[in-house]
């Protein structure tokens, strides 16, 4: 492995291949295989996530990670080599978004849990994602001005609340997990911790490569180490096929309810800032102009992947803010690298055996990446913050009161439960619904839509993205303001 990512990043800081260019297939195996490593963890964390908090069972566990892997390979494929009006024809990696995470959970706790959950998510997942592709069919003028709410105050706003709501979901699969028998036994968080600090060690010191995928090398490090201390068990895993095909509504026909599917189209709402801005980042490291149409052509397949996922058993899908630093770190450029990893994402999909032994990662070690993870997304929203005119009491409130919306559900969590329709709590109970809902509408508020401005690509400032970026830390991203002048955002790893 040391050889092949000396051979990849050597290769890679020579390399000037254009976006449209077709490596030999050695070349396109080797970097759509590194595109995968850097991509992994965060691909199957959110299935993982979801599974544990709905009470699935390992099987369905297991199920759940290939149908997101599958559906992975499928949407990247969409969007970097493109069908029709369909993907920007881009270097970018599709990903099950984080901010749908906890509104995820919400929904499916609300539902009672288990596979019933599931299909009501479903539901909402598709619904929004036929939204999402209709959406950017809408005229240049109509998308401009739906897109001028989520200027950085809001971006970065939206951004902190998630990785704020998020790190406590790490922290309580740090302890073991909610409603496990050995729930805050120290053990786990000796795994947690020393998972954590491993990865930071390697985020640290380690080579670009090693930095890129450390969030993976921590779960397989502290995996290993659990089963040598007889802490992960992987009987699973001779119990799952070697093959095993994902098949459309696996769970049974998804339910469409009113509540849960208005709380998926904010979160595509936010989805779309996150991939607005990781086109434009890729767009401007590969060297191609990005305009309204580009951004367009992203949306759609956001949406048709979405869509698509809903079908397949799997989530909400968004560009991956950290493989647009890696095509940045190796300089390759072709967008059929993507393509390439896309395919390895489809054979992996269809290997159960490999889903479990990830389903097995204990939920200690799991904690330790997590926490990593999250806690890093909360530090792009705070670095995006850190752009805005703070001393301007206007975006002040804007953020401060937005902030204490999202922490409600955490601290006062009786008035959804005890206090609120059922219905109407599945959609409140979310700290990203709520802190997300109260930037946007204080934002329009207090500071308006703000100018109209072109959405093309010269009004987006030239982006810089970190020399060495990890699996797991969000890469600098452009969002292009309404005013024309370009905002420079960071978005989360989604």
């Amino acid at each position: 492995m040391a050889r092949v990512a000396a051979r990849l990043s050597t290769d890679g800081e020579q390399s000037t291949h254009p976006v449209d260019e077709v490596l030999p297939l050695p070349k396109l195996a080797l970097y759509g295989f590194q595109h995968v490593l850097a991509f992994y963890a965060g691909a199957v964390i959110v299935p993982i996530i979801v599974g544990n908090a709905l009470k699935l069972s390992p099987e369905q566990l297991v199920y759940l990670i290939n149908a997101d892997l599958f559906t992975c390979g499928i949407a990247s494929i969409i969007q970097a080599w493109g069908i029709g009006r369909i993907g920007a024809r881009l270097p970018l990696i599709q990903g099950v978004t984080f901010t749908a995470v906890s509104p995820m959970i919400a929904i499916g706790l609300g539902a009672g849990g288990g596979t019933a959950a599931l299909l009501v998510i479903y539901g909402a997942v598709i619904t929004a994602g036929i939204a999402t592709f209709a959406f950017a069919w809408l005229p240049a003028k109509a998308f401009r001005t739906v897109m001028r709410l989520f200027p950085p105050v809001v971006t970065g706003t939206v951004i902190t609340v998630l990785g704020i709501v998020l790190i406590p979901v790490g922290l309580n699969d740090a302890a073991g997990g909610l409603g496990s028998p050995d729930f805050g036994d120290p053990k786990n968080f000796a795994y947690a911790g020393g998972t954590m600090l491993f990865i930071l060690i390697l985020m640290k010191i380690g080579k670009p490569f090693l930095s890129s995928i450390s969030i993976l090398l921590g779960l397989v490090v502290g995996t290993t180490t659990a089963f040598l201390l007889g802490d992960a068990k992987f009987g699973d895993v001779s119990k799952s096929e070697w093959i095993g095909v994902t098949t459309p509504f696996h769970f049974g026909a998804p339910k469409f309810e009113w509540f849960p599917i208005v709380l998926m189209l904010i979160v595509m709402l936010i989805t779309m800032v996150e991939t607005t801005g990781d086109t434009y980042a890729v767009g401007d490291i590969v060297g191609k102009e990005v305009d309204s149409e580009t951004v367009a052509r992203a949306l759609r397949a956001d949406g048709a992947a979405t869509a698509l996922g809903g079908v397949l058993n799997s989530f909400p899908y968004v560009a991956f803010a950290e493989n647009v630093g890696l095509v940045r770190m190796t300089k390759v450029k072709s967008r059929f690298v993507v393509v390439a990893a896309g395919v390895f994402m489809i054979v992996l999909g269809l290997l159960p055996k490999a889903a479990a032994i990830v389903a097995a990662v204990p939920h200690g070690v799991l904690g330790g990446a997590a926490t990593v993870m999250f806690a890093m997304v909360a530090l792009a929203g705070i670095q995006t913050l850190a752009k805005v005119d703070l001393k301007e009491e206007r975006n002040a409130l804007i953020v401060g009161v937005s902030l204490a919306f999202a922490l409600l559900p955490a601290t006062v969590p009786v008035l959804f439960t005890k206090h609120m329709d059922p219905d109407l709590s599945s959609l409140l109970n979310s700290g990203v619904t709520l802190g997300a809902t109260a930037a946007i509408v204080l934002n329009l508020v207090f500071n308006g839509l703000g100018k109209d401005g072109a959405h093309d690509a010269h009004d987006a400032p030239k982006v810089e993205l970190p020399a060495q970026p990890t699996a797991g830390e969000e890469s600098e991203a452009v969002v292009p303001d309404r005013s024309g002048e370009g905002e420079a955002a960071r978005t989360p790893a989604s």
